[in-house]
């Protein structure tokens, strides 16, 4: 089967955002006297969406205050940080998009964050013409990793599971591409690097080397933009 589109993870696939991430909590948390250290913030929270973590600190934690609260003072503060910049994008993400567009592939963003991180990366690196469609968290009603955001992406692209590879750096992510019937690419990270990344197609260890494996060893076809 021939490939006609890649869908990308944002938040440590495309961009360098796990360590901004941490920090913003660590910001929050401070307000409702919590300190969220490193180790706890990979062991538990990278990857994983805000509504989801926000659940899981005030119940671990018995913070005096509600899920949904919790999240929303994140989303504030990652809403104030994007103001003053982007995230930094992942090393060699710029020449993976370019080598896939080159192909003649469809890219997608998937991802379990609000639209407002990506719109902020898609502006700030001139990419908004490079992708075809956008999946976020706010679109689908359980985020990864249930496949509900795979499955949209495949219903607004109009193609077939097979037709499409993923790139994510969680165990979250992979699990929701597989279990909407889509190949994945692992790419760890330094936030992701001890979770399993059984379900993945093949793992590697950056955007560079996944890109050159799935140039090599899939055929593309054209896409009709």
């Amino acid at each position: 089967m021939l490939l006609k589109a890649v869908l990308f993870d944002h938040d440590g696939t495309l961009v360098d955002s796990e360590g901004a991430h941490w920090k913003i909590w660590q910001e929050v948390l401070q307000q409702h006297r919590m300190d969220l250290t490193e180790s706890d913030y990979k062991a538990y929270y990278a990857g994983i969406p805000t509504p989801a973590n926000a659940q899981a600190l005030v119940a671990r934690h018995a913070l005096d205050v509600s899920p949904a609260a919790l999240a929303q003072q994140k989303n504030d503060a990652t809403r104030r940080y994007l103001g003053r910049t982007a995230f930094p994008l992942m090393p060699h993400a710029l020449q993976a998009i370019d080598a896939f567009h080159r192909q003649g592939a469809k890219l997608a963003v998937v991802t379990g964050a609000g639209p407002d991180g990506i719109q902020a990366t898609l502006q700030a690196y001139g990419l908004t013409e490079r992708f075809s469609t956008i999946v976020t968290g706010d679109d689908v009603q359980n985020s990864k990793p249930a496949p509900d955001c795979y499955l949209l992406a495949l219903e607004k692209l109009g193609l077939r599971a097979e037709e499409c590879i993923a790139l994510e750096d969680t165990e979250h992510g992979i699990r929701a591409a597989a279990a909407a019937g889509i190949a994945c690419c692992g790419v760890k990270n330094a936030f992701s690097a001890t979770q399993d990344f059984s379900l993945a197609a093949e793992t590697f260890g950056n955007l560079k080397d996944a890109a050159e494996w799935i140039l090599r060893t899939h055929r593309f076809a054209r896409a009709e933009f």
